[in-house]
């Protein structure tokens, strides 16, 4: 105690303190560097997930095989064949006789869907069906709406419709939010906690609490690399987005990376919470999967709409902080609104890394004690 506060009247003292952190934070960050393996997971899963979500895992509405029925060939049902070859939704693969025979075509999975038309189509006596394979019921809802919007009529002002800030319907607009929301919790929450507890297996974490620096400098010390890599992965993941998938950022860019800025911190600050809880590097690995993963996936709006799921999910959901991450990104990259749209997300992803931080120093400072 005598020679901190010591240290504090002298300047020269205090330096010789401050030397120890710099050189804590550059020593986690060359065993970062040397570490390929975990370099390559840092790195390499961004990339990786961006370009699968980007490009393989679509839900975009392309190519769909479909199958035509009519009894007549006049000028209005072509009209409206036409419009549905025409358009890069919809590939006409074959003409069938009767319903039936459509069915069995969507059935030994030759088409996807099926348009009949009535026999009094042409005089206004008769509609279109769809029949459309149901087997994944989203796809099949896009596919009949997207079939129902390119055969109405352009000129009827009671169909048309207009798609704001996704005209092309690209699920890329949606993944890619999700996809930062889910990485940078994982990797930062994950990596900090197994390089802790790693400290602590190995038995140098005792070492390191003794030294001049203070136990809290310490835990810090070794976060600081996560943070700018994390840094260094946001801005991968955002030029990613922007040249390759082609994902706009409407709105601030300040404001995107200030916000997900304060989504590291809150990661980090859990990372601190499950190192405090995990004894072994292995418990800590289980723990970030099973707290971190499923209900980012599952339960963060990701995937799925957080207003489609039970009452008692969507109660759940509330405490799921990648939840208001995912929701501020899409509302300031996509819709390009100001910070003040986002207020109600900045402040929840704020209370909860003020939340996790106090816990995890008050656990911290318990254990020293």
């Amino acid at each position: 105690m005598e020679a901190r506060q010591q240290a504090v009247k002298h300047p020269s003292l205090r330096e010789g303190l401050e030397g120890p952190f710099l050189s804590f934070v550059i020593k986690e960050g060359k065993h970062i560097l040397r570490d390929k393996r975990t370099m390559l997971i840092l790195f390499g899963m961004p990339v990786v997930m961006m370009l699968i979500f980007g490009f393989a895992i679509s839900t975009d509405v392309k190519n769909v095989r479909t199958v035509v029925v009519t009894a007549n060939s006049d000028h209005l049902t072509q009209k409206v064949i036409d419009r549905l070859a025409q358009s890069e939704y919809f590939t006409i693969t074959n003409t069938a006789a009767t319903p039936q025979e459509a069915e069995r075509l969507i059935r030994s999975q030759k088409a996807d869907m099926a348009v009949v038309f009535g026999r009094g189509f042409a005089s206004k006596q008769g509609g279109i069906q769809l029949i459309v394979d149901g087997s994944d019921p989203n796809m099949a809802q896009q596919w009949t709406n997207y079939a129902q919007q390119v055969m109405a009529n352009p000129q009827s002002s009671a169909i048309n419709s207009k798609m704001l800030y996704n005209p092309q319907m690209k699920s890329a607009y949606n993944f890619v939010p999700a996809i930062m929301g889910m990485l940078l919790m994982l990797i930062c929450a994950m990596m900090t906690s197994i390089s802790i507890v790693k400290e602590k297996e190995r038995g140098t974490m005792e070492v390191l609490l003794v030294s001049p620096v203070r136990p809290l400098m310490v835990i810090i010390a070794k976060a600081v690399p996560y943070l700018v890599l994390a840094f260094a992965i946001l801005v991968t993941i955002l030029l990613m987005a922007r040249f390759v998938l082609n994902v706009p950022l409407q709105g601030s860019l300040f404001w995107i990376v200030a916000v997900s800025v304060l989504y590291i911190l809150l990661a980090l600050s859990l990372g601190l919470l499950i190192s405090n809880i995990a004894q072994t590097q292995l418990v800590a690995l289980l723990l970030s999967a099973m707290v971190l993963l499923m209900p980012v996936v599952m339960l963060s709006g990701m995937m799925f709409p957080i207003e489609s799921m039970p009452t008692i999910l969507q109660w759940i959901a509330a405490v799921v902080p990648p939840r208001y991450y995912i929701d501020a990104m899409r509302k300031l990259m996509i819709m390009g609104v100001g910070i003040g749209e986002v207020a109600k997300e900045v402040a929840a992803l704020a209370g909860f890394t003020v939340l996790f931080l106090t816990i995890a120093l008050l656990k911290f400072n318990t254990r020293l004690e």
